[in-house]
């Protein structure tokens, strides 16, 4: 029995169909009583609420831990801290044989940004006495999603990441669940660190021309000036935007990269799009 936390987002319901798939019995740990029903076997507790965390992970052989991303965090990233803290001490107390960690290309990165979050994590859990296995991922592809409505009304997606050609670290979250599936059926000792990207680096202009073929029109990206990006993130209700902005700084800037060792994922660009502009 494996214990998952974050099951509903799209990684984790990536990861649900990949140990579906194999007939791997897990429980899926849910914030929410009225989501657990969709499970074979499930756990309800918050990632902040160490006892009921703790009685989630006990008696799973293996635990694949999610953060929950935040976007808008207060300096110093006082929330993930106190997250990070809980998961620590619930794994101490349950002991499981092996833990997975969803990690993020950048955790490695020179300079503070909304990533430090994950590599404050990586810190943290590294230091568990079980063996843990740290799995950066890419920029998602899957982010594309809210360039769709936009593509297809205008012909026109915006975006931050620059220069528009440009080709950057993109991935598939189902090669994501795949491989974290994998991880979480081996054995290893002590941290492990494990990159991942997609089969081939992904551009704005990529992303625009696959959406282009998706719809059936010409799409163009339009980059958003660096001047503007504060003015748009407190706009849109962010108090503390400055990590989110370094964070694109560190991808235009190529700060946050992979090196040569990261595995490749299967899963194209043009196959997430077209699964993305057939739900609408």
């Amino acid at each position: 029995m494996y214990a998952i936390t974050g099951i509903t987002g799209q990684v984790g319901a990536s990861l649900a169909e990949a140990l579906h798939a194999t007939g791997t019995p897990f429980r899926a740990i849910v914030r929410d009583a009225a989501k657990a029903s969709r499970f074979a076997h499930a756990a309800i507790a918050e990632l902040d609420d160490t006892p009921a965390l703790t009685r989630a992970f006990e008696g799973a052989e293996a635990v694949f831990i999610l953060l929950p991303p935040l976007f808008d965090p207060s300096p110093g990233f006082p929330e993930s801290g106190r997250t990070i803290a809980s998961i620590r001490d619930a794994l101490l107390a349950a002991r499981p044989d092996r833990v997975v960690v969803l990690s993020t290309i950048g955790a490695d990165a020179p300079h503070e940004n909304l990533l430090s979050q994950l590599a404050a994590m990586e810190q943290v859990l590294g230091e568990l006495p079980m063996p843990v296995a740290f799995l950066r991922a890419a920029w998602f592809i899957e982010n594309t999603q809210w360039d769709v409505s936009g593509a297809r009304a205008t012909g026109l997606i915006e975006s931050y990441l620059q220069p528009l050609d440009r080709r950057i670290a993109m991935v598939a979250t189902r090669d994501i669940g795949a491989l974290a599936a994998k991880l979480l059926g081996e054995r290893w000792e002590g941290v492990r660190v494990v990159e991942l990207e997609g089969p081939v680096r992904i551009s704005p202009d990529d992303i625009a021309a696959s959406l282009g073929r998706a719809l059936g029109r010409t799409v163009v990206a339009r980059a958003v000036h660096r001047g503007e990006w504060e003015a748009r993130f407190r706009a849109q209700g962010m108090t503390n935007p400055a990590p989110r902005m370094r964070m694109i700084d560190g991808f235009n800037e190529g700060w946050i990269d992979f090196g040569a060792g990261a595995l490749k994922g299967d899963t194209s660009l043009d196959r997430v799009i077209a699964e993305l502009v057939a739900r609408g």
